[in-house]
């Protein structure tokens, strides 16, 4: 649990917005963002531009949808909620209408092991969810089924969820994945390219997994380590 002060909280939340639209992974009043707090969760409000967004704005929520503030939450909180609370292991949750992530979510297409570096989202794919209805609670169990053991979805003719610990981390998974997202249409105007086997991606991800952990990011079969550099 976050024991950031809630006030800087709510400036990170407009910071994280605002840079969201500054590098071209949101337009306009599209997407949201949330973050946990004890016994409920900060959410962006619903319809107000990013530009125009102070602190102040950010609302606060209970999970018993109960809600604070000079505005209305975001039409989605419903999924911020029921994800914040189904996955005690995240503390953000950012949604986003990046233009490649949307292009494969129209198709309803996830994206595949066609990179090893789709293992930023936990898993060997990034699925995509079925349509639903934005705001519904439809969407949101879609979402949570789509999320199962992943840090990421795509949601079917919508956009994208990233899931994280932070701000910084949620923004740095969604660009990833967004460049991911274009890789794969570009490589699909060529044709449907192959797929990394489950063993190769079970690999990049126990690869992940040891360098999160401080670990030297070298493979077993490499004998040599990586040494601080003695100084004079």
């Amino acid at each position: 649990m976050s024991q950031v002060p809630f006030h800087i909280l709510r400036s990170d939340m407009v910071k994280t917005c605002r840079e969201m639209n500054r590098i071209g992974l949101n337009q306009g009043t599209s997407g949201n963002l949330s973050h946990r707090i004890p016994d409920g969760f900060l959410i962006t409000p619903t319809s107000l531009p990013y530009e125009r967004m102070e602190p102040e704005d950010i609302v606060v929520m209970g999970f018993d949808a109960t809600f604070e503030g000079r505005h209305r939450p975001s039409s989605e909180w419903r999924f911020h909620r029921d994800i914040l609370r189904a996955r005690p292991d995240h503390n953000v949750v950012l949604h986003t209408h990046s233009t490649y992530a949307t292009t494969l979510a129209v198709h309803e297409r996830g994206i595949p092991a066609f990179h090893y570096m789709v293992a930023v989202a936990g898993g060997t794919d990034i699925r995509c969810s079925p349509y639903a209805c934005f705001g519904t609670q439809d969407l949101s169990d879609l979402a949570l089924a789509a999320l199962q053991d992943r840090s990421a979805c795509l949601l079917g003719h919508h956009g994208l969820i990233v899931l994280a610990d932070t701000f910084e981390r949620a923004l740095w998974r969604a660009v990833e994945i967004e460049t991911l997202a274009k890789m794969y249409v570009h490589a699909l105007a060529v044709g449907e390219p192959p797929r990394l086997t489950e063993t190769q991606m079970a690999q990049v991800i126990e690869q992940m997994r040891r360098m999160s952990y401080g670990q030297a990011p070298d493979l077993d079969t490499v004998t040599d380590t990586p040494k601080v550099r003695a100084t004079a």
